[in-house]
C-alpha cells in the first residue's frame, strides 16, 4: 500500500513538471510576454514611421488566451473599431489578456494605414512644412506657424498620434471637438491643425509633409510621415486580412478647371513660330495629371482661318484648326462653350467647331448646336465620384446666340440651372457651375459676380467659377461650397495688357473623394510671352496669394 501510495504520488508530481513546462513554453512563445523574441528585430524604413513613435505595448500580466479572440486597440479610429465590431466572423475578447490577436498601430508588416493631414484655413499662404517640426510642436510645443498657440485637434486623433509618438508636452495640443475645429482654426489664423484625411472639406488647405500630400496622385502611405501604420500581432493575424485604412486611390478624382483660352493674335502668331503646343511646355505635367481637364475655350476653329496678327484691330477672332492638336496634347476632356467669342464667325463655324470635338470625343456645355443643346450638363463619374457640369454667358445679347436650332453660347437663365443643379445633387452629382460674366480688371470680385455665383451655389453647386476672368480674381466659400470668381487666361496674349494682373493666373485643382468634394489646390502661374506660362517661384506665388487672398476679405 506504501509502495502504491510512493508511485502515484510520482507519478503526479512528472505530470504536474510537464504541464507547467508546455504552459511556461506556450507563454513564452506568445507575442507579448517577456520572453518572446523573433530571430529579426523589425527595423521601419526611413519616412514609414515617426523617429519617436512609442507603439501599443500589449500587456505583461498573466493572461488566459483564448487563441480564436481578438482585442482592438482604443486608440484605433471609432470608425474601424464599429466597422470591426460588426463583423460576425470576428470574436471580441473581453479583455487584451484572454485576447490571441491584437490589432493595434504598430509598424510591423501593416495591413493598413490611417492618414492624418496638416491641415490649416484655406487663406494661408505656406503650403509645406516638415515631420520634424510637427514632432517638435508635439514634444516641445513650438507650433512651425504660430509659436504661441497649441496644435488643434480632437481627442480621436490625439489618441491615435500619442498610441505612436508618446503623450505631447503640456500645453501642446488642444482638444476640440471635430464639428468645431474648422470655425475655431479660421477664428485664430494662423493657426495649424491635425486631422483624418476622411473628414477634409472645402475650407481647409492641406499642406505637405517634406513635400508629400495624400492629395497628390501618386501618394504612397508608407512614404508619408502622418500615415499611422495599423497591424494584426498574435497567433491568427489571418483574422484581420482585408481591413483598410482611410485613403483609398480607387475613390479619388481630380477635377482641373482652367481660365480663358483664346488661341488666336499673338497668342496664334507665337505658336505659328515656336510650335503649336510650345503654350503648354512648362505646365503640360500639371494638365496632364488631372482626370478630368475642363478647357474654356472662347473661339471657334475655321477653315481658312487668317494667318495670325499680333496687332489685329478688332474683336472678331477665329482659330485655325490645326490648334487643336494644343488642345489634344494637353489632355483636354470637357470643353466649356460659354465665351464671347464662339459666335464671331456664324453658325457655319460653330458646327464645324463642335464636329472636331465631337471626333474627339469631348463633351462640351454651355453652347452648342442649339439652347437646347448648350444647356444639357455633361455627367462624370470616375472612382465612384460623380461630376456633372453646366454653364452660361451671364452678358447675354449678341455674345449668346443659341436658340431654337441655332448654334452659339446659351444666355444664363439662372431658374433653369438652379432646378437642373438640385436635380443633380438628388442623383448624387457634384455639379460644377462655370459661366462666362462681365469682365473686370479687378481682384476683388464684384457685386453682380458674387450675387450670380451665390445663385448657382445656393442651389446646390459644390463649385463655382468664373471663366470669362483675364486676371485672378477673389475666393468664397459658403458651407462646402467653394467659388472663384475668376481664374484668369491660360492661353491668352495679355500678358502687357495690364500687367502685372493679366500677367499672371491660377489653374485650380480641385479633389474629390467618396462621393464628395474636399479639397482645392490653387496651382499659379507666370506668363513668359503672349503664349507660354511656367509656374510660379515660390516668392512670386506668395505675393499673388496675399493680394488675392486680401481681395477675398480673408
Amino acid at each position: 500500500m506504501k509502495r502504491n501510495s510512493r508511485l502515484i504520488i510520482i507519478s503526479i508530481a512528472v505530470v504536474l513538471s510537464l504541464f507547467v513546462g508546455t504552459v511556461a513554453w506556450r507563454w513564452k512563445s506568445l507575442p507579448w510576454s517577456p520572453g518572446y523574441q523573433t530571430s529579426t528585430p523589425y527595423i521601419p524604413p526611413v519616412g514609414e514611421i515617426p523617429p519617436t513613435a512609442t507603439f501599443f505595448t500589449p500587456s505583461t500580466s498573466t493572461p488566459t488566451v483564448e487563441p480564436d479572440r481578438v482585442w482592438l486597440d482604443p486608440a484605433l479610429p471609432l470608425d474601424l473599431q464599429e466597422q470591426l465590431r460588426e463583423r460576425w466572423d470576428l470574436l471580441i475578447a473581453d479583455s487584451q489578456e484572454n485576447a490571441g490577436t491584437v490589432l493595434a498601430f504598430n509598424g510591423e508588416s501593416p495591413l493598413a494605414y490611417w492618414v492624418l493631414v496638416a491641415a490649416v484655413p484655406f487663406p494661408t499662404v505656406q503650403d509645406n512644412l516638415t515631420l520634424a517640426s510637427l514632432q517638435t510642436a508635439w514634444n516641445e510645443g513650438k507650433n512651425p506657424l504660430a509659436p504661441a498657440q497649441p496644435l488643434l485637434m480632437s481627442q480621436e486623433t490625439q489618441k491615435m498620434l500619442a498610441s505612436c509618438w508618446g503623450d505631447p508636452a503640456p500645453g501642446a495640443v488642444e482638444i476640440i471637438d471635430s464639428e468645431d475645429l474648422s470655425s475655431q482654426a479660421w477664428s485664430r489664423r494662423p493657426s495649424l491643425a491635425i486631422l483624418p484625411f476622411e473628414v477634409l472639406r472645402p475650407d481647409w488647405k492641406v499642406l505637405q509633409v517634406d513635400g508629400v500630400s495624400p492629395l497628390q496622385k501618386d501618394f504612397n502611405p508608407a512614404e508619408y510621415g502622418l500615415a499611422l501604420p495599423i497591424s494584426a500581432v498574435g497567433t491568427k493575424p489571418e483574422l484581420f486580412e482585408g481591413v483598410e485604412g482611410n485613403w483609398d486611390s480607387e475613390k479619388m478624382t481630380s477635377v482641373v478647371l482652367t481660365g480663358v483660352t483664346a488661341l488666336v493674335r499673338a497668342t496664334a502668331w507665337t505658336m505659328e513660330q515656336k510650335g503649336i503646343n510650345y503654350p503648354a511646355l512648362d505646365i503640360l505635367d500639371i494638365l496632364l495629371e488631372a482626370d478630368i481637364l475642363h478647357i474654356s475655350n472662347e473661339v471657334p476653329f475655321v477653315q481658312g482661318c487668317s494667318y495670325p496678327d499680333p496687332g489685329q484691330v478688332g474683336l472678331r477672332f477665329c482659330s485655325d484648326s490645326r490648334y487643336i492638336e494644343l488642345m489634344e496634347t494637353i489632355g483636354t476632356d470637357v470643353v466649356e462653350l460659354t465665351g464671347d467669342h464662339f459666335g464671331d464667325h456664324g453658325p457655319e463655324a460653330m458646327l464645324y467647331t463642335l464636329e472636331l470635338y465631337n471626333q474627339r470625343g469631348w463633351p462640351y456645355y454651355g453652347g452648342g448646336s442649339s439652347r437646347q443643346d448648350a444647356q444639357e450638363p455633361v455627367l462624370f463619374e470616375h472612382n465612384g465620384n460623380k461630376i456633372a457640369f453646366l454653364g452660361c454667358n451671364a452678358k447675354g445679347g449678341g455674345y449668346a446666340t443659341a436658340g431654337e436650332g441655332y448654334p452659339g453660347a446659351v444666355a444664363c437663365d439662372f431658374s433653369k440651372m438652379a432646378s437642373q443643379i438640385q436635380d443633380l445633387r438628388e442623383e448624387g452629382y457634384n455639379p460644377i457651375a462655370t459661366f462666362q460674366h462681365f469682365e473686370y480688371y479687378t481682384y476683388p470680385a464684384q457685386p453682380d459676380q458674387i450675387r450670380d455665383a451665390h445663385t448657382l451655389s445656393n442651389a446646390g453647386a459644390v463649385i463655382v467659377s468664373g471663366s470669362q476672368a483675364h486676371q485672378p480674381q477673389g475666393f468664397e466659400i459658403e458651407d462646402d461650397a467653394f467659388i472663384h470668381h475668376g481664374l484668369g487666361n491660360l492661353f491668352f496674349d495679355q500678358i502687357y495688357e495690364i500687367p502685372p494682373n493679366t500677367a499672371t493666373s491660377f489653374i485650380d485643382r480641385h479633389i474629390f473623394y467618396n462621393g464628395k468634394h474636399i479639397s482645392t489646390e490653387l496651382l499659379t502661374i507666370k506668363f513668359l510671352d503672349y503664349a507660354r506660362a511656367r509656374p510660379m517661384t515660390p516668392s512670386e506665388r506668395e505675393e499673388l496669394l496675399q493680394i488675392v487672398f486680401a481681395a477675398s476679405g480673408w
